[in-house]
């Protein structure tokens, strides 16, 4: 039956529920959640990420360069209007210090995990003697034939 007369003739209770079967389907299996998971987890370790450049880093740098209030009193005033470029430096090390974590965790960390276990698929698995055994058949064997043929 053409797909679209399928469509049109179907009935409507029927699409819903398969659309719906679609759907659970597609949302409830194990990579959306996962995603989901990582998103979550992700957005948490930014707020700590945060809090540590807000609250650790950034005062550190206000009280080791000079200003009134800190990094937040850093500001430009063009024209009575004000530009606090010390938020933006907040946000830039705040910037900084997460994207030097992931590097550490995806690149470093996991790309050493992954030598490791192509060097432990590398090493061969020692033969038991029975594979031992039918090894030197087989090459006795292409001896014999080798000979034979010639």
């Amino acid at each position: 039956m053409d797909p679209i007369n399928k469509l049109v003739t179907s009935d409507p209770a029927k699409r819903a529920f398969t659309l719906l079967d679609e759907f659970k389907d597609f949302a409830f299996k194990g990579k959306v959640i996962d995603l989901a998971i990582g998103v979550i987890v992700g957005a948490a370790f930014g707020n700590i990420i945060n809090s540590l450049v807000k609250n650790l880093v950034m005062p550190v740098l206000g009280v080791l360069l000079p200003g009134n209030e800190g990094y937040l009193g850093w500001k430009w005033v063009i024209h009575d209007k004000e530009i606090p470029f010390g938020l933006f430096l907040g946000d830039v090390v705040n910037f900084l210090i997460v994207a030097l974590a992931v590097y550490f965790c995806a690149v470093k960390f996991l790309g050493w995990a992954l030598r490791e276990r192509k060097a432990e698929a590398a090493t061969p698995v020692p033969l038991t003697k029975e594979q031992e055994l039918l090894t030197e058949i087989r090459d006795l064997l292409q001896l014999y034939r080798n000979r034979s043929s010639e």
